[in-house]
């Protein structure tokens, strides 16, 4: 095939245009192209006049070779594509079906995977099903009615599906596996464009649809998938797993177990810690969300503060302090809201969502500091494992926000933020928000290290997104669940390293970075799986 990179066309184009530029670029004419294929799309935004949609597009077409002879550009290649294959099954037998403890993107493609193969998995989650989910959710937020089990962390689709649904993903792609998983979310109803747009997002309402299609095909294809089953022990025999408890009372057996817990999961990593289960801290980070108007960022990014062809414009800054610790947006949310995504009791959590449409006025960005194992070395105690010494970092932090909003999210004006006193509501710029808010002192939440970084990052983002450090921008507390605070380690084969058929997975075991990584990682596992064991 030939592959075209920099096609360039103005925002507003048929698709069929992409045909005819093709086809320009390689002096042929149009019927001569037998196949054409986006592989991606991005958006030149530097020159705020004249603003650019940026194709790589794969090309079949005739006397492919002789064509190449006649054009000389750089842009223009041939290529093979990557196609993606799952791999042929493996001699030892299964006694028992794989278990898949948690089901979101890393456990269901896993499952999914898996099913596909004719392994049967069973997948056990310990919160709702989606459906079932989304009412409970929508109550705490009018209500603060807390379910430990079923929130914004826990429960079917996973934390990402109280997001934006963003897709973007900064992995490599070599196998394949990453372009495979699009498409099997376009199967599951996703929209085609999400397989080649640079920056593709679901929307959480879209979110819902997908993960149940996602479901109900693993069960299709031979899976079974249980809802409110909590796995709280896993129990061993000679150093491999033989089986887990579910809800305290029933033993399922199973030697071959992918643990994908999601980041929030901290009474697995406790229960795991008593397992003598191989685990390291690891780096994470902490911060606030900011708001911002939408069309402030639309006119920084875009030059206007509307084009319906783009929607909500979104940005990604970064900053190094004085000190060298880095400070970055992160889950940019472009038309958004923030959520309250606390999981426990007293404890105070927030994240960004948004809708397909990304429609409301604000746009939202957590704002996070990278903190080391060396940072909350000192929040460990003599009964916690030092390598969970993050998660009581992170209880700390959420409990201090929850004392400062009184169980509400807090809130503070930047303006107050820097001059260290506490906010009082302005009605022309209240938040944009799922849950009850107050406004409260935010900064005092944090040590001075994340506190101060945070606004030496604010300020040096205003060179780039003018008016970011607006003193009416709003700031909430606390983003505290950007990634995992543990990595359970495993080896070159996805096995633990002390517990030979557990397969940590996703996010939360630390392997991942949002839904396509989670994804990913799970397909990963499933391959390794299936490399070792015949099927059912």
């Amino acid at each position: 095939m030939i592959r075209i990179t920099q096609l360039k066309l103005p925002i507003e184009h048929h698709k069929e245009e992409i045909r005819k530029k093709a086809a320009k670029m390689l002096h042929i004419p149009e019927n001569q192209i037998e196949e054409i294929q986006i592989v991606r799309q991005s958006l030149d935004a530097r020159r705020k006049n004249e603003l650019l949609f940026v194709y790589t597009v794969d090309l079949r077409v005739k006397r492919e070779s002789a064509i190449l002879k006649k054009v000389h550009n750089n842009n223009i290649m041939s290529i093979n594509p990557v196609k993606y294959v799952f791999p042929e099954c493996g001699t030892e037998l299964l006694t028992h079906r794989p278990i898949i403890v948690g089901c979101g993107p890393a456990g269901l493609f896993c499952g999914y995977m898996l099913a596909r193969a004719g392994y049967h998995p069973l997948l056990l989650e310990r919160g709702e099903a989606v459906e079932d989910r989304k009412k409970t959710v929508e109550k705490f937020w009018q209500t603060g009615e807390l379910n430990p089990e079923s929130n914004v962390q826990f429960g079917e689709g996973g934390a990402g599906t109280f997001s934006d649904g963003k897709l973007n993903t900064l992995i490599k792609d070599a196998d394949g596996r990453g372009r495979m998983v699009m498409k099997i979310l376009v199967s599951m109803g996703a929209p085609e464009e999400i397989v080649y747009q640079q920056k593709p997002h679901l929307g959480t309402d879209v979110l819902y649809k997908i993960v149940q299609n996602l479901r109900n095909q693993i069960i299709a294809l031979g899976g079974e998938v249980r809802f409110q089953s909590k796995v709280t022990d896993l129990n061993v025999k000679d150093g491999k797993i033989a089986s887990v408890t579910v809800n305290d009372r029933e033993i399922i057996p199973a030697e071959v177990v992918v643990l994908a817990p999601g980041h929030s999961a901290r009474d697995t990593f406790f229960m795991l810690a008593g397992k003598k289960v191989s685990m390291e801290a690891k780096s994470f980070a902490v911060g606030v969300r900011m708001e911002h108007p939408q069309t402030m960022i639309n006119q920084a990014q875009y030059g206007k503060t509307e084009i319906p062809a783009l929607g909500a414009a979104s940005y990604k800054l970064m900053h190094q302090t004085k000190e060298g610790r880095g400070v970055y947006t992160f889950c940019m949310c472009p038309g958004g809201y923030v959520v309250n995504a606390s999981s426990e009791e007293e404890r105070l959590a927030v994240n960004g969502m948004s809708y397909q449409k990304r429609d409301s006025e604000h746009a939202n960005s957590a704002i996070i500091v990278t903190v080391t194992p060396g940072d909350y070395a000192s929040y460990g105690d003599r009964d916690t494992p030092k390598e969970l010494n993050g998660i009581l970092f992170q209880r700390d932090l959420e409990e201090r926000a929850f004392r400062a909003g009184k169980g509400r999210i807090p809130v503070q004006y930047y303006g107050d933020y820097k001059q260290n006193i506490p906010s009082v509501s302005k009605p022309d710029m209240l938040p944009c928000m799922k849950g009850a808010f107050a406004f409260t002192d935010v900064r005092g939440i944090f040590p001075s290290f994340i506190g101060d970084s945070i606004e030496e990052g604010i300020e040096a983002f205003s060179d780039k997104i003018p008016g970011y450090n607006r003193p009416d921008a709003l700031i909430s507390a606390v983003e505290s669940r950007s990634s995992s605070p543990v990595r359970i380690v495993r080896d070159e084969r996805g096995i633990s390293l002390s517990l030979e058929g557990l397969y940590p997975c996703g996010e939360g075991a630390g392997y991942a970075g949002g839904i396509t990584s989670a994804a990913v990682d799970g397909v990963k596992i499933a391959e390794l799986i299936a490399k070792k064991y015949i099927n059912l």
